[in-house]
């Protein structure tokens, strides 16, 4: 198994020798997008053999939604790939020049990070957006899906690279990982540091902690999305429902879904009914304070403190009132995982200060968290979502799979 392993590192490191053009790059994406298209069948057969696997192994509903590929689904992945062909090649340009007195001539270049390795579960469409922004981006991926996707994941890895054979290129740009052994998770975290230059994992939290715990190599990721949203008294209530409803419903199993909603305690009974309505008629399970529970007409759990620590994952929030916008800024820092937060206000001064004093690496006003996403941001998709202090953070998208080195000229310089 390491064997293996070690000659799918040698073989990323053979194709990252091969110098490509945008133009060229672009060529790939589209005839993969092209073989995507043709294929639409196969794929979805390829998923079903998946769906009906995870559903004898007794994999949670949630799990099986990520998993599922249709018609609209594959729309989606197209859509996507065609927004990346769209963006340019963030690599080999210069971001910064400057002359120095002693006669350097000083250059800041865009290069690529060089082999992702990454691990995911559930979602097909990650194959698909991860080896198309590493490609764009000159990195080569080595894709670990879960046992549960192995079907619908190895045939979108072999269109991809079916479309780099056609185009000369090296096919070994994307590898995936075609066995349900567990182990080659474990060698690809310690064993691998010669090889792999980054570790994208992209799952639950039992996943991202094993990632976390025995890795040799750079993580890019999180652990959790335990997002917030603070409503202020000084809101347009009718937004605050609309907002609320959308960032916990429009699909409550994504990393950007809010669990903890908190709320001024000078907002009224009626209000409070009015804007947390739409949620509790639309049978998501309300978890409040004991503030909360008095003002609320319609039946709410009493919180505990793990809730305020929970990612539901479902429709399930825990809903906290706070005495003004201070607290809710300390509970978000306590309890929150430094995802997305947002804040719903009409007061401005309020918001700035919101938006400066969470640590999340996305903070938002009168916006849903559900735009936690890197397609969104306009980054045609995300390789995932970063938590950590130091960048990337956030959605990790195109420009963001690119480090840099300097390029220094002179006329003969020596130091003194």
């Amino acid at each position: 198994m390491k064997k293996e392993l070690l000659k799918i590192g040698y073989n990323s490191k053979i194709a990252l020798q091969e110098n490509l053009s945008e133009k060229v790059k672009n060529k790939v994406l589209n005839d993969y997008f092209l073989l995507i298209k043709k294929n639409k069948t196969k794929i979805i057969i390829s998923n079903k053999k998946d769906i009906n696997f995870a559903i004898k192994k007794g994999i949670k509903n949630n799990l099986i939604e990520r998993l599922k590929l249709d018609e609209k689904k594959i729309d989606q992945i197209l859509f996507s790939i065609k927004k990346i062909i769209k963006l340019k090649d963030p690599c080999n340009k210069v971001l910064e020049t400057w002359k120095r007195p002693n006669g350097l001539k000083i250059s800041r270049v865009s290069i690529p990070l060089g082999i992702m390795g990454v691990i995911y579960e559930s979602r097909p469409n990650v194959t698909c957006d991860v080896s198309s922004l590493c490609f764009k981006s000159g990195n080569a991926v080595i894709l670990r899906g879960g046992s549960e996707a192995i079907n619908t994941n190895k045939i979108l890895s072999d269109l991809f690279r079916k479309s780099l054979e056609k185009n000369n290129i090296n096919k070994n740009y994307v590898q995936f990982i075609n066995s349900k052994n567990r182990g080659f998770v474990d060698l690809m975290l310690s064993k691998m540091q010669n090889y792999i230059d980054v570790i994208v994992p992209r799952g639950g939290k039992t996943l991202v902690q094993k990632v976390q715990k025995l890795s040799k190599i750079p993580v890019i990721g999180h652990l959790e999305g335990i997002c917030h949203t603070y409503i202020d008294n000084e809101v347009n209530m009718k937004m605050a429902s609309n907002i609320i409803f959308n960032s916990k419903m429009r699909n409550t199993a994504i990393c950007g879904a809010t669990e903890t909603f908190l709320i001024h305690e000078k907002i009224s009974e009626n209000n409070i009914n009015f804007i947390f309505k739409k949620l509790y008629d639309n049978k998501c399970k309300l978890i409040g304070d004991t503030k909360f529970k008095k003002k609320f007409k319609g039946k709410v759990k009493l919180a505990k403190n793990k809730d305020w620590i929970t990612e539901y994952l479902s429709p399930t929030v825990s809903i906290k009132t706070v005495k003004n916008i201070d607290e809710a800024i300390i509970h978000i820092n306590k309890f929150g995982t430094m995802h997305t937060d947002s804040i719903i206000t009409k007061n401005n001064k309020k918001a700035k200060k919101f938006l400066t004093k969470v640590k999340s690496s996305i903070a938002m006003h009168n916006t849903s968290t559900q735009f936690a996403d890197g397609g969104e941001f306009g980054f045609g998709g995300e390789v995932g979502i970063s938590t950590n202090k130091l960048p990337p953070r956030g959605p990790v998208g195109l420009n963001q799979l690119v480090s840099y080195k300097y390029e220094i000229k002179s006329n003969g310089a020596i130091r003194n």
